[in-house]
This record gives structure tokens, C-alpha cells and sequence, in this order.
């Protein structure tokens, strides 16, 4: 006899449980990477660190990130995803926690041979976020293997919007927990490492509690031959992958260019204080929420209302596109709630792009997404990790923030184009699909 939680003794709202799993990791993922973007003012004042070591930091982020990409890819295809998913949270947890251990760690670095002409708290954090860095990449092989086994094609815009927000909704609460772990007290950076990489371990209780093995069993081998794929097989495989490429490039440059440099945008550029911008960055991060949400619901309306599921998919995206856009204003804008207002609708649509990005991922192959999402995360981050180097060095010499704000929301216009000039577009029936 089975027992009550085997996936087909389920009721149907199980699988939205497990949604809500993957946004909390989501969630934590981006706690863990966000806190030192809220807090890398007061050490680089505190430290000795310039500008363009904190772009390095991130270089340094991101390379780890595209190798973990890889493997982790891999990995999730020919492993238990169920096994895999805790593993790396455990390890970007533990990764998290150590940062607050940087300057014992990077004194100890020094002594085993890094230079010391920096300071060493330079060398702990370029090593902890090196190693966040690799398994935080599993995050997205492990999530989208597990919603692309779960969910249906009309159901991925949606699933995947709820698991994106989590991005936003973990970009909301740090702020808010650095300011109350954080004060004027030398060290005090410290605390919010330490209390968000413990709180990401208890994650791996529910994920055990909520999916069993079989719940994301491999689909048979004769479903890599389905009609649905035929035509991505080949030329236009390659094609699409092509497109998805330039696509997450755009959209991740965009997306980071913000993430990391609009705390230090607005106290350093607009002479906001550290409180206002921490609250402020919680606000932003509720827009890009609402705004990821907004996408999947929409996405999933039209193809309800008999849209074909491509173009339901790409209205949200040019929408989002077009918002990230107001960079071009931003750049020039003085401090004001003008500033403050177009910035909350940039993190709108700069998440919002999401959830029709990884939706198109989901339709290469059912058989081998991880290494999907691996490729194409590894291609974003290497450029990701060689824009942050660039934006601080760019910063540093012309001591402004402009350039960077300027060209970064223009980028998802271009990925829009190309998704609409080449992606195939689908037959007039193609809001059905073959599961």
C-alpha cells in the first residue's frame, strides 16, 4: 500500500506547495548574494576596499558562477534532483555564513602566500564569494528540472514567476534585515551573514518533507521524440539556443547591473543615508516582485483567453522591456521622488522578464534542462562577472554612475527584437501541448 504522500494519492495543489519551495529557495539565494551589495559601503569605508575591488568581488561571484552553472547542470540530469537541490543550498548557506569570518579568513589566505599589498579582508571575501558563488548556481538547474517535471506548458509561466519572485521577495527582506542587525559599530556588517546562511538550512526540511523521489522521476526516452520537439531538434535547436543566450545575456546585465550598484548608486551618486536606502531597496525589490508575479498571471491569462502561448509569453516581455528602458532617464535625473518613482518601475520590469525566459528554456528539451540551464548560465555569468569588473572600474575614473544606469535598461529592447524576428512562431493551435 502506497502511503498518503506519494505524488498520485496528491491533491492538485500539491505542486504549487512545491512552487512555494522553490521560491524560498529563490528567496534565500538571493539574501545570501544581496547582503553584501547592502553592506559593501560600510566595509569598503571600514576595510580600505575601493570601488573596483567590490567590482572584482562580484567578477569574482559571477566566474564561480558560471563554473557551477556547468556542473551543476550536469549534475541535475543525471543525479536525484531531490539529493542535489540540498546539497547546494547547504553549501551557498555555509558559504553565506563564513563571509562574516572574512578578515580572519583572508589573514590566514595572506599567510599562505596572496598578496598582502590589499587588504586582507579583500582576500576572505573574493574567497567566500567565489565559493557562493559556484553553489548558488545550482539554484537554477535544480528549480527548473523540478517545475518543468511538475507543471505543465501553460502552467511554467506561472510557476516559474512564483519561483523567480523569490529573487525579489529575499531582495525585499534583506534590506530590512541588514538595517536591523546593523548599526554605526565598527563589525557590526558582520551580523546579517551569520543570521541569514543559518536560516538557509533549515530549508532542506521541508523540500525532504514535500517531494518524494518519484516526484521527479525522468520522462521515458521516447518522450525526447515527442511532436512538440521534433522542430527543435537541429538547426532549429540551435537557432533557439542561439536566441536564449542573447536573451539571458541581456536580461541578467540588466537585471545585476541594479542589484549590485543601486545602493551604493543612491548614497554614493544622491547622498541618500544608509537607512533610507535600505528602505528604499525594499521598495524596489516589492516592484520587481509584483512586477515577475504581474508576467506569469498575465502570461497565463491570454493563453486561457485563447492567445497562442508564444506571443501570451512575449506581450509581458516588451512590456518589461520597455520599462527598463526609463534607465535612459534615470541616468540624468537629480535625487527626487521623480528618481525614486521611475527606479520602482524599472525593477518592474527588469524581474518581469523572467518568468517568459525560463519558459522558453523549458521547451529545448524535457530531458535535459539541467544542462540547459547550465549552458546558459554559465554563458550570462562569465559576462555578467566581466560587466561588474568594467562598471567599477568605469565608476572609479569618472566618478559617476551614469554610463552604467544608461545602457543597462536598454539591453532587454534588444533581446525583445531578436525573439521576435527569429524564434519561430508558433501555429494557431499552439496553446495545446504534448505532456
Amino acid at each position: 500500500m502506497e502511503r498518503l504522500g506519494d505524488a498520485d494519492l496528491r491533491a492538485p495543489s500539491w505542486k504549487w506547495c512545491v512552487c512555494g519551495i522553490l521560491l524560498l529557495a529563490t528567496m534565500l539565494n538571493y539574501m545570501d548574494r544581496q547582503t553584501l551589495a547592502m553592506t559593501i559601503t560600510d566595509i569598503r569605508h571600514e576595510q580600505g576596499l575601493t570601488k573596483q575591488q567590490y567590482g572584482e568581488l562580484e567578477m569574482g561571484f559571477g566566474l564561480a558562477f558560471a563554473c557551477g552553472g556547468l556542473v551543476a547542470g550536469f549534475l541535475a540530469d543525471r543525479m536525484s534532483v531531490r539529493l542535489l537541490y540540498p546539497l547546494v543550498l547547504t553549501g551557498w548557506s555555509l558559504a553565506g555564513l563564513a563571509t562574516a569570518h572574512a578578515v580572519p579568513i583572508g589573514t590566514a589566505l595572506v599567510s599562505l602566500g596572496c598578496s598582502d599589498d590589499v587588504p586582507a579582508c579583500y582576500w576572505g571575501l573574493l574567497f567566500c564569494r567565489t565559493v557562493l558563488g559556484f553553489f548558488e548556481a545550482g539554484q537554477w538547474p535544480c528549480a527548473l528540472v523540478t517545475s518543468q517535471r511538475l507543471l505543465t506548458a501553460q502552467q511554467r509561466p506561472l510557476g516559474n514567476s512564483l519561483l523567480q519572485s523569490g529573487a525579489a521577495l529575499g531582495a525585499i527582506l534583506t534590506p530590512l534585515v541588514v538595517r536591523s542587525l546593523t548599526s554605526s559599530a565598527p563589525g557590526s556588517w558582520q551580523r546579517p551573514f551569520q543570521v541569514i546562511g543559518a536560516i538557509g538550512l533549515l530549508w532542506i526540511v521541508p523540500w525532504l518533507w514535500l517531494v518524494r523521489q518519484r516526484d521527479l522521476r525522468k520522462p521515458p526516452d521516447s518522450d525526447e521524440q515527442a511532436p512538440s520537439e521534433n522542430e527543435t531538434i537541429g538547426r532549429g535547436l540551435r537557432r533557439r539556443f542561439a536566441l536564449l543566450i542573447l536573451t539571458v545575456i541581456m536580461i541578467n546585465l540588466c537585471f545585476h547591473v541594479f542589484r549590485a550598484w543601486l545602493p551604493d548608486f543612491l548614497r554614493e551618486a544622491h547622498d541618500y543615508d544608509r537607512d533610507d536606502v535600505n528602505l528604499f531597496t525594499s521598495f524596489y525589490f516589492a516592484a520587481a516582485d509584483i512586477g515577475c508575479l504581474s508576467a506569469g498571471f498575465v502570461s497565463k491569462r491570454l493563453v486561457s483567453c485563447g492567445w497562442p502561448l508564444h506571443r501570451a509569453r512575449m506581450l509581458p516581455f516588451f512590456v518589461c522591456a520597455c520599462l527598463t528602458s526609463l534607465s535612459t532617464v534615470v541616468a540624468g535625473l537629480p535625487r527626487g521622488p521623480l528618481l525614486l518613482g521611475l527606479l520602482l518601475l524599472i525593477g518592474f520590469g527588469a524581474l518581469g522578464l523572467f518568468p517568459s525566459y525560463y519558459s522558453l528554456t523549458q521547451e529545448l528539451s524535457t530531458r535535459h534542462q539541467g544542462k540547459v540551464t547550465g549552458a546558459l548560465g554559465c554563458t550570462t555569468w562569465v559576462c555578467t562577472a566581466l560587466m561588474q569588473r568594467f562598471v567599477g572600474e568605469r565608476i572609479e575614473k569618472t566618478h559617476s554612475y551614469a554610463d552604467g544606469i544608461f545602457f543597462a535598461g536598454l539591453l532587454p529592447l534588444v533581446a525583445c527584437l531578436a525573439l521576435a524576428l527569429f524564434w519561430n512562431w508558433p501555429r494557431q493551435n499552439d496553446h495545446t501541448t504534448t505532456e
